[in-house]
Parts: C-alpha cells; structure tokens; sequence
C-alpha cells in the first residue's frame, strides 16, 4: 500500500530537527503507537462481529466492549503506552500483542524495511 503525497507532507508539516521524526515523541513513536491501537481496535471489531457504536447483532451474546486496558510496550528503541480495547467477557485474545506481553521487537525493522 502506497503512502499519498498528501499524508506525508501533512505528517512532515512541523518536521524542524530530527528529533521530531525520531525522537521520544517524534512522528515515527506516535505512528506506531496508532497503528498498534489501530489493529487491536479492528482485532476487537472481528471478535465482536460488529464495528465500534454500531447496533449488536439479534444473534449476539451479551458481550460488548468495555474500554480500554493502559499497557506498556517495549519496542527496540523506546517504551509505547498502548490502550487495549477490552471486552466484558474477557475472552478477546489480542493477536499483535497478546496478554502479559510486555515486548514488542521487530517491529520497528518491518516499519524501516
């Protein structure tokens, strides 16, 4: 999937010195923490079977999302906190970041790649 022109000049919109692409809290940290919420969310919508504020199927159990779980992650370089989408049952197994998992290597050479 190709990246338009378009959303890169708007993430590089206030880019000064390095540190705002890679620093602690650079374009690269919050876009990797977005796109792991960004999956954990959609991982969520599967498991449910219906997307975020829309109306539960008639064949659904009483299951429903129920906010989020503060996590921190630890990647290559730098610390992520992450908010993991739960639900009421407590049967949404995560597949990018599972339960009590705490590192996250690996991703950051994906991203470079």
């Amino acid at each position: 999937m190709a990246i338009s022109k378009k959303v890169l000049d708007e993430l590089l919109k206030d880019y000064k010195v390095p540190e705002d692409l890679t620093g602690k809290k650079g374009i690269f940290c919050e876009l990797k923490k977005r796109l792991l919420e960004r999956v954990l969310n959609a991982e969520l919508t599967e498991h449910l079977g219906y997307e975020k504020n829309a109306q539960k199927p008639l064949t659904s159990n009483d299951n429903a999302r129920n906010g989020y779980t503060r996590k921190k992650i630890q990647t290559k370089d730098d610390k992520i906190k992450l908010d993991i989408p739960r639900d009421r049952t407590r049967e949404f197994e995560p597949q990018l970041i599972k339960k009590h998992q705490r590192r996250f290597d690996g991703f950051d050479d994906k991203i470079m790649s």
